[in-house]
């Protein structure tokens, strides 16, 4: 352990009215954390103070303006700030123009050090979509804003959990809308991407699971065609140019044959049908990765919890797990 590297990972505070100050600040204090990684705060002070005071837990803080001033020792959090704000005007729990533009802040300053090659991971605590569409945001969420800010071709979204990797066609659609999305060069593209992500992180030639859409894959067209003229022409396509690639296998076990450790990844043809899988799995410890960027960044898969933020009721775990998970890729990421 020692000798392996140990990236450095930014942490950005998320929406300062959510939990997220709350629970950044238990993960920059874990020992876990530390001892696999080069932790740092991106955030505002006023709102860490207010939330120390909320845990009960009172830290020396370190302001730096740059990674390379982070002492990066447990026991004290390196913050980096992001301006001036009327932070003592937030109010906890509540949708605010204020905080969607500091939750903004933070995101952009991550991006900023990670195009500048100052980072090797980031780690994101939840922000409220109502709260930055009051500032003008039109991208639905952090995957979106990390590819267009980044300027990526792509951004792949990864759940991460136990031995379980997924990853999605498609994530905010409808259902009906996410089925007709799941095409043979959509589905033949993300593959595609996957394996060229995960050999960057040392996977030499990842098995993937295309997972079917209809029950039982079908039923050779008996419960709909999709998986014969969309999936199985993009599963036959992919192996004829050498990708390691099985499918479609039957939704209803495909997961659980990956939760044993059968495939490398699997490939889910829209949002719920992956997340349903690894939420109920273990719902704490289920991490969303983004690959694609400059950089590795994860993200707990958990919103703001307006209605339990600075009360003292949330738990770290996710966003441990989140730093944790993004760091040993970022490692995997620098050792090749």
């Amino acid at each position: 352990m020692e000798n392996r590297y140990r990236p450095i990972t930014a942490l950005t505070m998320g929406d300062p009215a959510g939990i997220g100050p709350e629970i950044v600040l238990e993960t920059m204090l874990s020992e876990e954390v530390h001892e696999i990684a080069r932790p740092f705060l991106i955030g505002d002070e006023t709102i860490l103070r207010r939330a120390m005071d909320v845990k009960g837990l009172h830290p020396k803080i370190h302001l730096i303006s740059d990674p390379d001033e982070a002492k990066f020792e447990k026991g004290t959090i390196d913050l980096l700030t992001t301006g001036n704000y009327d932070s003592e005007s937030i109010e906890w729990g509540k949708e605010q123009a204020l905080a969607g533009q500091m939750a903004m802040d933070f995101i952009l300053k991550s991006i900023e050090l990670g195009k500048e090659k100052k980072v090797d991971a980031v780690s994101t605590a939840p922000i409220h979509k109502g709260a930055i569409k009051l500032v003008g945001v039109k991208q639905p969420g952090h995957t979106e804003i990390y590819q267009d800010e980044t300027g990526s071709e792509y951004a792949l979204t990864m759940f991460n959990c136990h031995k379980l990797r997924v990853f999605f066609v498609s994530r905010h659609m409808s259902v009906i809308d996410a089925c007709r999305y799941a095409t043979k060069e959509r589905v033949a593209e993300n593959v595609r991407n996957i394996d060229k992500e995960l050999k960057k992180v040392g996977i030499e030639n990842p098995l993937i699971a295309v997972a079917a859409l209809n029950p039982h894959g079908g039923d050779n067209g008996l419960f709909g065609r999709e998986e014969i003229d969309e999936l199985i022409p993009a599963v036959e396509l992919l192996k004829s140019e050498g990708y390691n690639v099985v499918g479609p296998v039957p939704a209803d076990s495909v997961f659980h044959i990956g939760k044993k450790g059968t495939y490398d990844a699997i490939l889910s043809l829209y949002h719920d049908q992956g997340h349903i899988a690894c939420k109920t799995l273990d719902f704490e410890k289920s991490v969303t990765l983004t690959f694609g960027l400059p950089f590795i960044r994860s993200s707990v898969d958990h919103g703001t919890a307006f209605d339990i933020a600075g009360k003292n009721i949330a738990q770290a775990v996710s966003m441990i797990e989140s730093t944790k998970v993004v760091a040993e890729y970022a490692a995997n990421m620098h050792m090749k």
